[in-house]
């Protein structure tokens, strides 16, 4: 796959690609996690060949999740295995940190509590201490009433997307029961999430290609501005055609969020005035994941087969990709 405003990434991962993450204070540095059973660390230039894989962690089975401590010294991983894994990214050591019940579905690095969140097929957030000296890093562990799927931190906030369409609003500062419990705005199944950086809310999205903008203050003013709008669709023939959106994520300047979908399109949404703001020219391929760096210049893209068409469906896309480009004014919200 060959992209003119992207930077593509040389060695990128064979099999699915689960998670891209830039790095918290490098703009350079990006994490890849991948169903071969690796994440990779990249250094990111502004070309091609300025660009180079610096580091290939492998791990025992597929990679669902990966994160970058406030450092970016160190990654996180998850996945099949069950295990929590430390990754020393000048070293390439491996440590283990400890392990859920089940598959490791999701983890975020949450900044301001310096602690790492876990969510997993076991039902269970877990968070992590990872400069612990004790036997095993977890320092709580807390049930919940649907597998998780996808974890998202702002602030104190840690939002907790279930199975069932459910959703766990914790204060990462008294995890013993969620702050609010919601039930998906959507109909259907939870396939990304992602918090607001202005710590006001989170955006969501579903496998039958829609999306829904969310705030946390349960004042019935904030709950009024909450809504839901339909994306990631075309019209092929008499045929309304409806994908996935695997992927959100808000600009960490402007608070303007992009989505990914499997339909191969990426698009950048203004959601104070519910209005789309650029679509990037579309990709051969589902775009499996998507991450602003935390400067907001660039945004990475990661392409490959998602299992929407089942087994099958993986011989009819390209190898998996990762690329990244730079962004401009179109990620700036609109003024009225």
């Amino acid at each position: 796959m060959s992209q003119a405003d992207y930077v593509a990434l040389q060695n990128p991962p064979y099999d699915g690609i689960s998670q891209v993450v830039f790095s918290p204070k490098n703009p350079d540095q990006l994490l890849v996690s991948s169903w071969d059973t690796t994440v990779r660390l990249y250094k990111v230039g502004e070309t091609d060949k300025e660009s180079d894989l610096k580091s290939k962690f492998e791990h025992r089975a597929p990679v669902l999740a990966c994160a970058f401590d406030n450092e970016s010294t160190h990654g996180f991983s998850g996945g099949l295995d069950t295990y929590v894994r430390q990754l020393d990214l000048e070293t390439e050591k491996i440590t283990q940190l400890g392990a859920h019940d089940k598959t490791i579905s999701t983890m975020s690095f949450a900044r301001q509590s310096n602690a790492l969140a876990t969510g997993s097929w076991d039902r269970t957030v877990r968070l992590w201490d990872p400069r612990s000296s004790s036997t095993s890093c977890q320092t709580s562990s807390h049930q919940t009433p649907e597998r998780v799927y996808f974890v998202d931190t702002v602030g104190n906030y840690l939002v907790a997307a279930l199975a069932s369409r459910l959703f766990a609003i914790y204060d990462m500062r008294k995890m013993d029961q969620p702050m609010q419990q919601r039930e998906s705005s959507l109909k259907f199944m939870t396939r990304s999430l992602a918090c607001m950086p202005d710590g006001t809310g989170y955006a969501t999205a579903s496998v039958e290609g829609r999306i829904a903008v969310e705030y946390f203050d349960p004042s019935p003013a904030a709950q009024e501005k909450k809504y839901a709008f339909k994306c990631h669709r075309q019209t092929i023939g008499d045929t309304d055609c409806v994908w996935p959106v695997n992927s959100l994520a808000f600009h960490p300047v402007h608070n303007t969020f992009a989505s990914a979908g499997s339909d191969g399109t990426v698009s950048i949404w203004d959601h104070k005035v519910k209005k789309r703001l650029r679509q990037y020219p579309k990709f051969d391929a589902p775009v499996a994941s998507i991450a602003f760096s935390c400067d907001g210049t660039r945004l990475a893209v990661g392409t490959s087969y998602t299992w929407d068409e089942g087994p099958d469906g993986a011989n009819k896309y390209p190898a998996p990709w990762v690329g990244v480009r730079k962004v401009g004014d179109e990620v700036k919200p609109r003024t009225k």
